[in-house]
């Protein structure tokens, strides 16, 4: 406890605001309660909706097997929040401890949690972007719309972009029976987050479930009829391809205008941040009472480099939302950092796909077990003589090992016999990573200097 008695005092009457009701925002303002925050707790929200789970969207909900409104997320105790849904924050006084919202009223704060994510990445022709049946996917209502869409058996979807979205998009609607063109820029779906090796088997997985995928191209131009319908889109290599439905799936934007002016170190990159979730203001000096968490937050890894890994990922939002929450009901020597180890899963065309840590930080892969063509194997990604990644495909089951690999740093490739290896297996070879100045090619971190080839250090997860 604070000697003054002052994190008491916040405990037991002080002012939470978080911006966000989001997974990041419900989960963090749950722990603040079972921290023992008895005080004033307020959730801004820009979606009318109490904060619902994101990854059923493009899976169950445009299957047809549940609808948007059954996704609200499971509550772990309640938080006697008042809720402001439907009214986005519009500005932050840092020096008056007060956020500005969109009806012109302001919320003043002794602690502040940031937890207001991404949004997708809209077609960059605003004209072609209103057209009817062009839709992206990232809120509810935007997957609500495009059920509705794909439930009038359109002739055919265009999906733009391959990425997990697009390519998820894509399972689904040949799973209802319908034609699905895939336009994608790089060699392959998937190569900006797992590399051209494991793309080649996305790309032969989708086109052996009759998924049109043309790859190494462009979509130049989006074209509407008289009833301003979208008809056809235009592709560089000079063909068309004639659709009733576009989905636009050129990855995300971070929120983070509203913020332009506070003084907050904020931008298209994300907010920037300590380990222990703390914001950086433009200056470079961490803040007390501002923190961040989830997507949009930038927080250095030890583990990685000490680079500043942003994270679109589900387990991620959690875990930085409980630790961003501990912090802010804690005194400094008891505050603890996120060093969650970035993990991720997708399922498409009945297959499992599940990484762990930053295989898109590799440089080389092993195929430690199974085969590529048998779409059942675990890929192990190196990067400077160390495990820095792995993924699987059907075979869940090992990676939990392969993140321990990575949290020891162990040496790449490993050097002890695996089950299953194959002859493919026998040595490493190039992860074919585009160049991460391509858009849409992967995920950007920004290096401090320190080597990731480093094995001085044994990482130990944080215990909560």
């Amino acid at each position: 406890m604070s000697s003054d008695g002052s994190l008491d005092r916040l405990k037991r009457e002080g002012r939470v605001v978080v911006v966000g009701a989001s997974l990041a925002g419900l989960r963090a303002a749950e722990t603040l309660r079972e921290k023992g925050f008895a005080g004033s707790l307020t959730m801004v929200g820009d979606e009318p909706y109490e904060p619902y789970d994101r990854p059923p969207l493009s899976k169950q909900v445009l299957l047809g097997r549940a609808t948007p409104d059954h996704t609200s997320l499971p509550r772990r105790r309640a938080i006697d929040a008042q809720w402001r849904l439907g009214v986005p924050a519009t500005g932050l006084d840092m020096a008056a401890r007060r956020v500005r919202l969109a009806d012109g009223d302001e919320v003043g704060y002794d602690r502040l949690l940031i937890a207001t994510g991404v949004r997708a990445r809209p077609w960059p022709r605003e004209s072609e972007a209103e057209l009817d049946g062009v839709f992206v996917l990232r809120t509810r209502d935007d997957a609500r719309g495009l059920e509705r869409a794909l439930a009038q058996n359109p002739r055919r979807v265009l999906v733009i972009g391959a990425g997990f979205t697009g390519s998820e998009i894509a399972s689904a609607c040949r799973e209802r029976g319908i034609a699905v063109t895939v336009a994608e820029r790089a060699a392959a779906p998937l190569v900006g987050a797992l590399g051209g090796v494991v793309g080649q088997v996305a790309a032969e997985l989708q086109r052996e479930h009759g998924v049109d995928l043309r790859c190494g191209i462009m979509v130049t131009g989006l074209e509407g009829d008289a009833a301003n319908r979208v008809r056809a889109a235009h592709l560089s290599d000079g063909n068309t391809v004639e659709a009733d439905v576009v989905v636009v799936c050129l990855g995300a934007m971070r929120n983070t205008e509203w913020l332009a002016g506070s003084g907050l170190g904020a931008g298209p990159r994300g907010i920037a941040c300590d380990a222990g979730c703390r914001a950086f203001d433009i200056r470079g000096i961490v803040t007390d009472d501002v923190y961040v968490a989830g997507d949009v937050a930038r927080s250095p890894h030890p583990l990685f480099g000490y680079q500043f890994l942003s994270l679109e990922h589900w387990g991620n939002a959690v875990a930085q939302a409980e630790t961003a929450a501990h912090n802010m009901m804690s005194d400094s020597v008891d505050r603890r950092p996120h060093i969650w180890v970035p993990a991720f899963w997708s399922s498409q065309f009945g297959v499992n796909i599940k990484s762990v840590g930053v295989p898109s930080m590799g440089t080389e892969i092993l195929i430690a077990q199974g085969a590529l063509h048998e779409r059942r194997f675990t890929g192990v990604y190196g990067y400077q003589g160390r495990v820095i990644g792995a993924v699987t495909f059907d075979q869940t089951k090992w990676l939990q090992f392969y993140q321990q690999l990575i949290e020891t740093t162990a040496p790449f490739p490993p050097s002890f016999p695996t089950v299953d290896r194959r002859p493919e297996g026998q040595r490493p070879v190039d992860a074919d990573f585009p160049d991460p100045s391509v858009p849409t090619s992967g995920p950007t971190v920004t290096l401090t200097g320190y080597s990731p080839a480093d094995r001085r250090m044994t990482f130990t997860p944080a215990g909560h």
